[in-house]
């Protein structure tokens, strides 16, 4: 920029409440007229201490405070924990848990993609995505009411299984819902991906390159927007997932549209897994044979899963009592949101809505 159109600089802050920063996020910004010089992300304004927290409680009250961090995945909140605690106990989980884990898995994963298209069409200007996806998101929550009795914050999972078996109708109204979705996915082509304003808006915009995604430790579609094709379902499987047969959608530039269409795809993804998995689903138990006082050796063990928003994981540290002697969560939005200064640095404010709507991250997730 030239000495004589440079302008003096000068801060704006971008939150904590905004509507375009996905919850109590601050973003300090400093500008050079409509150019975005610096971006700090400032975080904590939803800190619990859910960790701390945890150490305090038994092990078995530990998954309803899990429900309360992503809280659009609930259900994916819930997985790393049993399956750490399984590991750790070396407890056998019956076929039919592990199955509908992974039905209720990916059917979380829709959900949370369907509800990020919404959000992420009305960040940018347009109203309608958000309905549609609020629709779409009801048949699903519907399936997780039946099962839970909550459409929120579930409680679902348990050490050993899960907490009850689906209803009779369960994998035919599982159907349907996909079928919806399958449908529904033509409407959102015409109304946002195939929309030439919307393209304008999110191609060769907030690029992130491979090596950059390395170094952050980017996770989830974050990562393989950028063209690299890692998914732990893949990569270090569990409850099965070796046994699916399912792709890994990537994007090549490492922009916003290539964001936006991982997520896109991984919808169909996951729709594929959750049609495989009903077909393999057999009659058994749905609890593993487990004691009444959950007191695991002493040791330490760290479980990562697939969730929509990348890695999740969870590291504990049992001293043999009831409760955890140390719990650590590797949550993927806040690897995700460290990257936010250095993608946002020289890209016009204007676009800023469309890069932290591309990171998807949750501040329940961040903040803890």
């Amino acid at each position: 920029m030239s000495d004589i159109l440079k302008t003096e600089e000068f801060l704006v802050n971008m939150g904590p409440q905004h509507p375009a920063t996905h919850g109590v996020l601050r973003l300090l910004l400093t500008l050079n007229g409509e150019i975005v010089v610096r971006a700090v992300p400032h975080i904590g304004y939803l800190h619990r201490s859910t960790e701390k927290i945890l150490e305090n409680r038994e092990y078995i009250q530990v998954i309803p405070y899990l429900d309360r961090m992503d809280y659009l995945a609930a259900m994916c909140n819930e997985l790393p924990y049993v399956l750490a605690m399984e590991k750790l106990m070396n407890i056998e989980v019956p076929e039919r848990a592990q199955t509908i884990r992974v039905i209720i898995f990916e059917l979380n994963r829709i959900v949370s993609h369907v509800m990020w298209w919404g959000n992420f069409g009305l960040e940018l200007g347009a109203f309608t995505p958000m309905l549609y996806g609020f629709r779409e998101r009801e048949e699903g929550l519907n399936l997780f009411e039946s099962i839970s009795g909550q459409r929120l914050t579930y409680n679902y999972m348990r050490i050993g299984g899960v907490a009850r078996n689906l209803p009779e109708d369960f994998p035919q109204k599982a159907k349907n819902f996909l079928k919806i979705v399958k449908e529904k996915l033509k409407d959102y082509d015409d109304l946002i991906t195939n929309n030439v304003i919307f393209q304008q808006r999110t191609k060769n915009i907030g690029i992130i390159t491979p090596e950059l995604a390395i170094n952050y430790g980017l996770s989830g579609p974050m990562l393989r927007g950028s063209g690299i094709k890692w998914d732990v379902r893949k990569g270090d499987p569990y409850c099965g997932y070796e046994h699916y047969d399912f792709e890994i959608p990537a994007g090549e530039k490492g922009d916003v549209f290539d964001r936006y269409m991982v997520r896109y795809n991984e919808i169909i993804q996951s729709s594929r897994i959750v049609e495989q998995a009903l077909e393999k689903l057999k009659a058994g138990d749905i609890m593993a044979k487990i004691p009444k006082k959950i007191a695991p050796p002493k040791g330490e063990i760290y479980f990562r899963v697939e969730s929509p928003r990348g890695e999740l994981g969870v590291y504990i540290v049992s001293d043999g009592g009831t409760k955890p002697y140390r719990f650590k969560v590797r949550a993927p939005s806040f690897c995700n949101l460290s990257i936010s200064e250095e993608v946002m640095k020289d890209c016009f404010m204007a676009d800023l809505p469309a890069i932290i709507g591309s990171i998807d991250f949750i501040l329940g997730d961040v903040d803890r």
